[in-house]
């Protein structure tokens, strides 16, 4: 079989207990490669499947050149399938999609179309979803308003892994935990030029979804991540004053209400003396909140510059060596 020339587009497809969609999934991103003259790559990336997925792949890979598998020796979740797929990957453009088909890869050319365009990351928008409306839309809407809110990108949906990227601006970002549907967030934050497309949304034909509502809380911690890597990975401080101003507004709120609940109701709440213990016990409570914050962000300010000398002393050793 003749080898295929250097790939421009490698598209990664993370793939866990996909059996069925494989062969047709694969078939139609062929189709979609077909109507692009560039030579691409599909990467597909085995999260420890325990179906038949790994032998279908193999297959593929026979009857198609273009197929590369990557294999890992234990579940780890999508983000790192899609880590390593973009660390396997050859193509100075990088297209992600799902495996199970609801993702359409008819989509593909017009994603990449769309980078050239000026734009280094596109992130597909699945307008109209074929998908349970309490499960998995609702908490999908409140978590993508959610997020643009916080980071100031306003993607409608941060979710769909039908993205294209510039190998150079996917390649350099480290994700972990459930980072992937932050990569657009990510992307901006290192200067990249971002956009989004609406693309089509299919419902599901074979197998069950890997998502539930338990993912939200993940995802609602690694957002607090995101947003001090994304906009103060060079000013800490202010990410953790944020946050104590936060904590420190919160338990006024709390010291106000308790203190005209004692107002309006004061038998509620014991004797006077009671009364001023609780008010204090909250007001010391807020207190240490806010000073273990701001040492939080004095020791991140340390850290951050420590790094800096290190990075230009290190910078300096370099160069005068080479003198």
């Amino acid at each position: 079989m003749e080898r295929p020339p250097t790939p421009r587009v490698s598209i990664v497809v993370p793939i866990f207990n996909e059996q069925e969609n494989l062969p047709l999934l694969h078939a139609q991103i062929a189709a979609a490669l077909a109507r692009m003259s560039d030579p691409a790559e599909i990467v597909y990336v085995d999260d420890r499947s325990t179906d038949g997925s790994l032998r279908v792949m193999q297959e593929l890979r026979r009857g198609d050149p273009r197929v590369r598998i990557v294999r890992f020796r234990r579940n780890y979740g999508q983000t790192a399938a899609l880590a390593a797929g973009f660390d396997a990957a050859r193509g100075s453009i990088v297209v992600t999609l799902d495996g199970d088909l609801q993702n359409d890869p008819a989509d593909i050319p017009a994603l990449v179309a769309r980078l050239a365009d000026g734009y280094d990351v596109v992130a597909g928008w699945r307008k109209k979803r074929h998908d349970s409306f309490v499960v998995r839309r609702l908490p999908s809407l409140a978590a993508n308003r959610l997020i643009a809110w916080v980071t100031g990108v306003p993607i409608h949906d941060t979710g769909c892994t039908l993205k294209a990227f510039r190998a150079e601006v996917v390649k350099r970002l480290p994700i972990y935990a459930e980072q992937h549907r932050f990569l657009p967030v990510m992307s901006r934050g290192s200067g990249a030029r971002v956009t989004e497309m609406v693309v089509n949304h299919r419902p599901r034909l074979y197998g069950h979804s890997k998502y539930g509502l338990g993912r939200m809380v993940r995802v609602a911690l690694d957002l607090l991540t995101i947003k001090m890597i994304s906009q103060f990975s060079q000013r800490p401080l202010h990410y953790f004053g944020l946050l104590s101003l936060c904590f420190l507004g919160l338990f006024v709120f709390f010291a106000l209400l308790a203190s005209l609940s004692f107002h309006y109701a004061p038998g509620n709440f014991g004797s006077p003396e009671q009364w001023g213990a609780s008010v204090l016990s909250i007001c010391l409570l807020g207190i240490t909140f806010v000073l273990y914050f701001a040492m939080l962000g004095l020791l991140a300010e340390l850290a951050v510059s420590a790094s800096g000398m290190h990075r230009r002393s290190t910078l300096n050793r370099l160069l005068n060596e080479l003198h």
